[in-house]
């Protein structure tokens, strides 16, 4: 080879999420659901993601939000693989706008509309990849804001495990994640 060039990817390197605006909202366990609904309410969103810690709680919270009358489906591991098919490609085309999910949707789902994503329940160590938070939240975070869009990205943070994880993300990714603010411009995070 002629003038070769080497290159190395420091796996500790700043979050490089470019256009994604990310806060975080301390609250009691038992005010997630309020505040999700208030934040339903008061966003504009093209989709939006929100991610949970197990299937039954993504199973759940699609109930309450149907009861709340938002639009929304569910997808977790524990499905079969065809309604989970059939789940991700209503999302896909945009027959569905909120969509509940486990960990399985934050790795290598590239939905171009999803221009917010909800930590309902923050990251914590992945039992069966022993995957770290911060990784963890990571590819939450980088579903929205995909296809250099804009996006926003607030975690709820209800224990004291949860600020340590904030605290590692960005200790880790050298990037500050303020409170949510009472308003957020819509064309902060909408193209």
């Amino acid at each position: 080879m002629q003038d070769p060039l080497e290159v190395i990817v420091d796996n500790d390197s700043k979050l490089t999420l470019h256009g994604l605006q990310q806060y975080y909202v301390q609250l009691k366990p038992e005010e997630k659901n309020r505040k999700l609904v208030d934040l339903l309410d008061a966003l504009e969103f093209n989709q939006v993601v929100i991610f949970v810690s197990k299937g039954i709680r993504a199973r759940e919270l699609d109930l309450l939000l149907k009861e709340s009358n938002f639009p929304s489906d569910h997808i977790h591991g524990g499905m079969p693989q065809e309604e989970r098919l059939k789940r991700y490609n209503a999302f896909r085309k945009y027959d569905s706008r909120i969509l509940v999910a486990t960990n399985l949707f934050g790795r290598g789902i590239d939905i171009e509309r999803v221009n917010i994503v909800i930590n309902y329940d923050f990251p914590t160590t992945d039992e069966k990849t022993n995957e770290a938070p911060a990784d963890q939240y990571l590819h939450r975070v980088g579903r929205a804001g995909r296809f250099g869009n804009k996006g926003l990205a607030v975690s709820f943070v209800s224990t004291d495990d949860d600020a340590k994880h904030l605290a590692e993300v960005q200790k880790r990714f050298a990037v500050e994640i303020p409170v949510l603010p009472d308003h957020i411009d819509p064309k902060s995070y909408m193209a």
